[in-house]
């Protein structure tokens, strides 16, 4: 007989979350949210949220939740940390909140090593306003403010985490994604990993999880999988990049 998995007590009797279908909101939110109950810290976790899709979570959880500026989602965390150091504060925004509109305070929170955990869930666009080119995007990939596909001489490279903070005196630095039941797996790890190192005060601790975008791509729920499994996870590999 088939075991049912239950959702998170902390989820439970909350609204949908009302992503998209396929979105791969829906699935980081719930394991971070795994992690948080099976930690035991419903009632000291607190998420800060940028505007946009990630914004979504606020909704599906009864957890303490504030709503940054768009693209300041960190630095909002960063002062609520300093003044509640016991509680475990993480961030939760996109890749265009994080790379594109937020990227300064993003270095500059990694400089400081804040103690503090930042999850970017990057799905190569701007998924909220009409699926625009991010920071992530990939060359050649289609957006409705690149038509013909990004291009390195116009746009540059895609950001790539392990190149830019890689070198940096950080807690902890790694790439999950939601493609696939093992991978799914590994990502509810390194976060899990990424609390406790913050709970420990180790300092700023950093997770990229890869997730489909199925409307802003223009594929079935299916077929975005398959593009995370075919395409981006050899432009953005898997795995901890730093683990101090």
């Amino acid at each position: 007989m088939a075991k049912t998995i239950e959702i998170p007590k902390i989820m439970q009797g909350c609204n949908p979350h009302g992503c998209c279908a396929g979105c791969g909101h829906g699935i980081a939110t719930r394991i971070i949210y795994e992690v948080i109950e099976e930690m035991g810290l419903e009632r000291t976790a607190i998420a800060f949220h940028d505007l946009a899709c990630g914004s979504n979570m606020v909704f599906a959880q009864k957890g303490n939740a504030f709503s940054g500026a768009h693209g300041r989602a960190i630095p909002t965390a960063t002062g609520y940390k300093r003044i509640r150091p016991d509680s475990l504060v993480f961030t939760y925004a996109g890749d265009g909140a994080t790379y594109n509109i937020g990227m300064q305070h993003t270095v500059h929170t990694a400089l400081r090593d804040e103690n503090i955990t930042a999850i970017v869930v990057n799905n190569t666009t701007f998924g909220m306003t009409g699926g625009q080119m991010s920071a992530t995007s990939t060359i050649g990939q289609k957006t409705t403010s690149s038509p013909a596909g990004r291009d390195r001489k116009k746009n540059g490279n895609p950001v790539s985490i392990e190149n830019l903070y890689g070198g940096m005196d950080i807690a902890y630095l790694a790439r999950g994604s939601v493609d696939s039941v093992p991978n799914i797996n590994k990502t509810k790890a390194m976060i899990k990993k990424a609390f406790e190192k913050q709970m420990a005060g180790e300092g700023f601790t950093y997770i990229e999880i890869l997730a489909p975008c199925p409307t802003n791509w223009g594929l079935t729920p299916i077929e975005a999988q398959k593009r995370i499994q075919n395409e981006l996870l050899a432009v953005y590999p898997v795995g901890e990049f730093i683990d101090r």
